[in-house]
């Protein structure tokens, strides 16, 4: 079993910052593609960042120059830098994994349970 637990949320003032971590544990051969999605209440899960195994990356128009996604793949996690935060940034976030379990396995996208980041004066 694979888990995801995130940690970073909290309350921050406009223009303010705060960083996301998210680490993986459980049975990993390999981790593919690691991200960040978020969803505001009302709103659907939106993509915010990505970064694959090769620390390629890609980010949602909304928070390019803002934001900065990093991983260290020898301890499995991944990381977002959130900087200049705005009220529309309030969400919850969630780490998102693809991962291969074991060498001849599949891979499958994990989740974690989300942290909450409110932005707010």
């Amino acid at each position: 079993q694979v888990q995801l637990v995130e940690s970073g949320g909290g309350l921050v003032q406009p223009g303010g910052s705060l960083r996301l971590s998210c680490a993986a544990s459980g049975n990993i051969f390999r981790i593919n593609a690691m991200g960040w999605y978020r969803q505001a209440p009302g709103n659907q899960r939106e993509l915010v960042a990505r970064i694959t195994s090769g620390l390629s990356t890609n980010y949602a128009d909304s928070v390019k120059g803002r934001f900065t996604i990093s991983r260290d793949n020898a301890k499995n996690t991944v990381d977002l830098q959130m900087n200049s935060l705005k009220p529309e940034d309030t969400a919850a976030y969630y780490c998102n994994a693809n991962i291969v379990g074991a060498r001849w396995s599949s891979a499958v996208d994990y989740w974690g349970k989300g942290t909450l980041v409110t932005v707010s004066s």
